[in-house]
């Protein structure tokens, strides 16, 4: 019965009560999507850097070398030359070496060349098909082969570059999908994969005529040439053998590799040593990731002061409310008691009326942060294939809000809780 009256009393003056729900929804709505999108974002990007010690690559930016190459979101620093990096992937600390080359994409998607073993570093495996074994065959992620209906046997064609529209097509030479991974919740699923050969072939142009020199016979010219430039060709065949893979490889390219070390002792020495003896440079992705949480953690810090701001206002909007309507509705409270209400009743009416306030608040909160949450989520994965999910709940953080919400709504009440608990009957019916 009570909690009925304060149902009926909220909307006593209906202004006040919209007011006081809206300020409370906005600031649990800002809490619920900054918890939500913490929480979320440090488990992706904590995720994917798993096994991963350094990042070889470009001189630049750490920061976005460590993005472009373990979470596929910003544009690599530059590209290195491959068989330098070879040289640090075959060291003996290093216990494993994944190079990656980029250059093109599928409709946003990028398009990686590397080897197999990047699918087993992030636990993954061929669901469908198989790994990728010629040049121009893919193996697709789980989630781009959902959103975009692709299935093994496809073909398409890759389009020059990171971004989704003003590339160069390439339709003399279309992908071949051969495979498709298995759900991980990591970067894998949102990656197309290939050998780092297609990446090769795709952009290297034809230039199998440079440097040749051809051998024109004049007329009459005697045909004792033909016979020593049989000889001569026999007798550089095995050297030509010798360094055939080093010539094919020379002035090939990578992006960057992802680097495994045995010990601690490579974690520590390569980021100093590679700048100083190459043209590249060794990022961490623990000491980057951590240097932008603390960055993102400040604009969080920020956001989440502005949304208890809220709160408080919200606060004194239902004690100002409460206080006004308790002044204005002093004859029926009196007739309240008359009736047979005790003074403990009219305190719960009190209470019970702004709690109810602070949970619709906190309802609608709720509601309208993940609504917000999901289109923040289309944002950043048509943007930088980063999804969030709305419909997750963190019980800890979340009820405390929860808790953080009624009492607001009881230190609000408490002044016109108390106010009514004294009430002087007599008082008020002789003025009435």
């Amino acid at each position: 019965m009570i909690g009925k009256i304060a149902w009926k009393n909220m909307w006593f003056k209906p202004l006040n009560t919209v007011l006081s729900v809206l300020l409370l929804t906005a600031s649990v709505s800002i809490i619920t999507v900054l918890i939500l999108l913490q929480k979320q974002f440090e488990e992706q990007f904590s995720s994917s850097m798993d096994d991963i010690d350094l990042v070889l690559g470009a001189k630049g930016s750490p920061l976005q070398l460590v993005l472009s190459s373990v979470y596929q979101i910003d544009a690599p620093p530059g590209n290195i030359n491959y068989l330098e990096a070879k040289k640090w992937m075959e060291n003996p600390f290093v216990a494993s070496a994944i190079p990656l080359a980029y250059g093109d994409n599928y409709k946003g998607y990028k398009i990686i060349g590397t080897t197999p073993d990047y699918i087993s570093k992030y636990g993954g495996e061929v669901m469908q098909g198989q790994v990728f074994q010629k040049d121009f065959e893919v193996v697709v992620g789980y989630e781009i082969a959902q959103n975009l209906g692709l299935k093994v046997g496809d073909t398409f064609l890759g389009t020059h570059g990171d971004a989704e529209e003003g590339g160069e097509v390439h339709e003399d030479k279309p992908y071949t999908i051969v495979g498709i991974t298995s759900k991980t919740g990591k970067i894998l699923d949102k990656v197309i994969l290939s050998n780092i050969e297609s990446v090769w072939n795709m952009h290297d142009h034809d230039h199998s005529h440079e440097g040749e020199e051809v051998h024109v016979h004049a007329e009459g010219e005697e045909h004792d040439h033909d016979h020593d430039e049989m000889h001569d060709h026999e007798h550089t065949a095995d050297c030509n053998h010798e360094h055939s893979e080093v010539t094919s490889l020379e002035g090939k390219e990578i992006t960057a590799v992802l680097l495994k070390f045995r010990n601690k002792m490579g974690i520590v020495t390569w980021p100093r040593m590679i700048p100083q003896n190459t043209e590249m440079q060794a990022a961490s992705p623990a000491i980057e990731i951590n240097r932008l949480f603390s960055l993102f953690g400040v604009g969080l810090t920020a956001l989440q002061y502005l949304a208890y701001g809220i709160m408080l206002i919200s606060g004194i909007s239902i004690f100002v409310a409460l206080y006004n309507t308790l002044k204005e509705r002093k004859f029926e409270f009196a007739l309240l008691r008359v009736n047979g209400a005790t003074r403990l009743q009219l305190l719960k009416l009190v209470l019970i009326e702004s709690l109810l306030l602070c949970i619709t608040g906190f309802v609608f909160g709720m509601i309208f942060g993940r609504i917000a949450l999901y289109f923040i989520s289309l944002s950043s994965e048509a943007e930088f294939k980063m999804a969030f999910n709305p419909f997750e709940f963190i019980w800890e953080k979340e009820g405390v809000l929860f808790l953080l919400t009624l009492f607001v709504g009881i230190l609000a009440a408490l002044i016109p809780a108390i106010k009514a608990y004294y009430l002087n009957i007599s008082k008020t019916l002789a003025n009435a």
